[in-house]
């Protein structure tokens, strides 16, 4: 089973003209791992591998995306 608590705030961004953004933080609570987040999309990037090893199966284009959105090693 995992249990994740996620944190949500906002941000005044000064390069966004005074638009507020969201910042936020993912914790996941039996192994302690965290991620601070820029982007709301980066809950579910967190969460996907978790899922996995539960077995689920996840659409083709969920794997498409998070494929195009892993970090590039140079």
């Amino acid at each position: 089973m995992h249990s994740f608590i996620i944190k949500l705030w906002i941000e005044k961004a000064p390069e966004r003209r005074g638009r507020a953004v969201w910042r936020g933080q993912i914790t996941h609570v039996p192994s302690g791992a965290r991620r601070y987040l820029k982007d709301l999309s980066e809950i579910t990037a967190f969460i996907t591998p978790y899922l996995e090893t539960l077995g689920v199966r996840l659409g083709m284009w969920r794997r498409v995306r998070r494929w195009l959105r892993r970090p590039r090693r140079r």
